[in-house]
């Protein structure tokens, strides 16, 4: 295969786009990132509160609401897949890319329950497919296939800060095995680390943040059999959860097929519903139930004492809920949502006897992005990475293994509706 000529060339061609990719991966997370501080913190502060008011979240989604709608409606590809789904690799092309950026600009820093690695992923395949073309470089179906993975690994490597995690994900949702296995790492690895030297590189040299995986967890102690009795328990649980979330994510994206705008803009303003009532309830930040909790994540490990069982209850079960509104309405991935409902399921019962904190976010995070995405190994090494230690990776293994085998007994509720191009003129009904 290697000395084949043309698997040379795409080799060749993989590792050069990550470079554009990557670059344009860097400013659409510097973005986002720079958006959602000023709509959640620094606004809120230049009018004078401390934090965003319980109504905060409704204009903002209202917003959210109707712009992806209008994109659903009416632009090719309707703005990626629906995250109610899990995350693809495939079925994204170059003339989908407006919708993809436009719904994930608009609805993920205006609070959507949301992450955006499932945009990067179509950002970065579709952005290889159009360069591919622009250089009139000879496209069969299997070239694509490998062009499309490539740049979506050089694009969710700036995400995670890891070519390795990218390069993972990429296979295990791309869904590759036997021989076919080599052929296409080799060029998705190569991919990742092109694009994860041009995303650092520029965090240097521009000093912009895009968000970081790094939540501050502190040392753990050797683990002990509690650690592992409680994880048996908890892990179950919590894919129990998380499945039937993503069933109600389901059950959500078929309501929204019939009368488009007016129903993703009503399921958006029912999360705002959940952040209100969050802020009602609890007297906390609503920015802790909107957006994708990845920055809330690192704030929850570094101070967990700062959460009350309260505070941890009532996010659980509003952004749970919002979490569930936004997977079948509203454009992102599931990936942060998740990590972060699993971090606080365990940091509610770390004060359980023979617990701690450090095995119980880390058992509850993979059992929960395991269940969302079904993907046990990039579940494992995403969160091994997150947490930056080797203590916890067998109570990491154990979790997402025994969330694996029960989402996938549970029954799967209503299939994803199926994905078809806008129609020319667009129905009455889409309106």
């Amino acid at each position: 295969m290697l000395r084949r000529p043309e698997y040379l060339k795409a080799l060749i061609f993989c590792g050069l786009i990550g470079i554009p990719v990557a670059l344009i991966a860097f400013w659409f997370l510097a973005a986002l990132h720079r958006l959602e501080q000023l709509l959640w913190t620094d606004w809120p502060k230049d009018l004078g509160w401390k934090q965003a008011p319980w109504w905060w979240a409704f204009p903002l989604l209202l917003v959210a609401g109707v712009v992806v709608g209008l994109v659903v409606a009416r632009l090719p590809g309707r703005g990626g897949h629906i995250p109610a789904g899990g995350l693809h690799s495939g079925g994204i092309t170059k003339n989908a890319l407006l919708g993809v950026v436009i719904a994930a600009m608009v609805g993920l820093p205006l609070g959507a329950v949301l992450g955006p690695e499932a945009p990067l992923i179509a950002l970065g395949g579709g952005l290889a497919l159009l360069f591919a073309s622009l250089v009139r470089a000879p496209q069969t179906p299997g070239s694509a296939g490998l062009l499309g993975a490539a740049g979506s690994a050089a694009a969710i490597s700036a995400l995670f800060g890891n070519p390795v995690v990218g390069a993972v994900l990429l296979m295990e949702v791309a869904g590759v095995g036997g021989p076919q296995l080599f052929a296409v790492m080799l060029p998705v690895l190569l991919s990742s680390g092109v694009g994860d030297l041009v995303f650092t590189t520029f965090v240097h040299w521009t000093g912009l943040q895009t968000g970081s995986l790094d939540i501050g967890l502190p040392e753990p102690p050797p683990l002990d059999v509690g650690d592992v009795l409680w994880v048996l328990v908890m892990a179950p649980a919590i894919a129990f959860l998380i499945h039937w979330v993503f069933v109600g994510g389901r059950f959500v994206a078929g309501f929204v097929t019939s009368w488009t705008v007016r129903n993703t803009t009503l399921c958006a303003l029912g999360a705002a519903g959940c952040i209100a009532l969050y802020t009602v309830g609890t007297g906390r930040s609503p920015a802790e139930v909107a957006l994708s909790g990845e920055a809330t994540l690192g704030e929850l490990a570094q101070d967990a004492d700062a959460w009350p069982v309260s505070a941890l209850v009532a996010v659980l079960a509003f952004k749970g809920i919002a979490y569930t509104l936004c997977l079948g309405s509203l454009r992102g991935g599931p990936v942060f949502p998740a990590l972060f409902l699993g971090g606080a399921a365990g940091a509610l019962l770390a004060p359980l006897p023979g617990f701690g904190l450090v095995p119980a976010m880390a058992a509850g995070m993979a059992a929960s992005v395991t269940a969302a995405l079904r993907l046990p190994v990039s579940s494992v090494v995403l969160v091994v990475v997150l947490l930056g230690n080797v203590e916890t990776v067998a109570l990491v293994v154990l979790a997402a293994v025994m969330s694996f085998v029960l989402a996938q007994l549970l029954p799967q509720g209503p299939g994803i509706p199926a994905f078809a191009e806008p129609a020319r003129r667009a129905s009455p009904r889409d309106g």
